[in-house]
């Protein structure tokens, strides 16, 4: 019995040193996979733990980039700069006188001036008198008659077999204009001449027509425009 009692306790005693040492292998290899790493050191330079994490370094968002970067230059993304000046704030005074000669000196091809369908050379004063009524003046005045629409703001020049010769504009839209944006738009004058107070300043149009500024040296604007047919100025009526 004794015998057997021994006997049990001795293997108890082996399957426990078993177990123990099984215990303690596995103990040492989970070091061991733990340990490779812990065995370099954790405040090595360059290591992660000396430097911020690369997750925590974020880029700031485009467009602040580049309202910050831009700031001083007056330039906004996707907006348009506020600096820069829109076109014809600055010179859109200019560029509109520049147009206004350039329309009048288009029309005086045709013989016109803006605001009025009858034209010099190819117009018969009886047709308008006809359409306008009476002149408010109907006076001899250098080479033929001039007829005077004031409310139209409108002249007739006409010889005495009633051909236009003239056609003269008075109109308000014109008195803003000056010499600088006459030359802007069309150069130097072909002829300059004087009249009293009025400077007169011709242009060759074409073989038909010139087309004269008067500006009074009072105001150094232009007080009206006329489109003129010098061979009209003829007395046809003549035998």
């Amino acid at each position: 019995m004794d015998k057997q009692v021994r006997n049990y306790t001795r293997k108890l005693a082996v399957i426990g040193g078993t177990a123990v040492l099984a215990l303690a292998l596995s103990a040492c290899s989970g070091n061991n996979g733990t340990g490779s790493g812990g065995n370099q050191p954790t405040n090595a330079p360059g290591d992660s733990a000396t430097q911020p994490p690369v997750t925590q370094v974020t880029s700031p968002p485009a467009n602040n980039s580049s309202n910050t970067n831009n700031g001083g230059n007056g330039v906004h993304t996707g907006s348009k700069p506020t600096s820069k000046p829109q076109s014809g704030q600055a010179n859109g005074g200019k560029d509109e006188s520049k147009l206004a000669v350039g329309k009048i000196f288009e029309l005086a091809k045709e013989g016109k001036v803006p605001g009025c369908s009858y034209a010099a050379h190819t117009s018969l004063y009886d047709d308008i008198e006809k359409e306008w009524g009476k002149a408010d003046h109907n006076d001899f005045v250098g080479k033929g008659m001039y007829a005077e629409y004031k409310k139209r703001g409108i002249t007739f020049g006409y010889n005495k077999g009633m051909v236009v010769f003239d056609v003269r504009s008075y109109s308000k839209d014109l008195h803003s204009l000056t010499l600088k944006n006459i030359e802007s738009a069309l150069g130097k004058a072909d002829e300059t001449t004087v009249n009293g107070d009025d400077h007169i300043y011709t242009y060759n149009v074409n073989k038909q027509y010139q087309l004269k500024f008067v500006i009074p040296a009072s105001t150094k604007k232009v007080d009206h425009i006329s489109v003129y047919s010098p061979d009209d100025t003829k007395n046809l009526m003549a035998g």
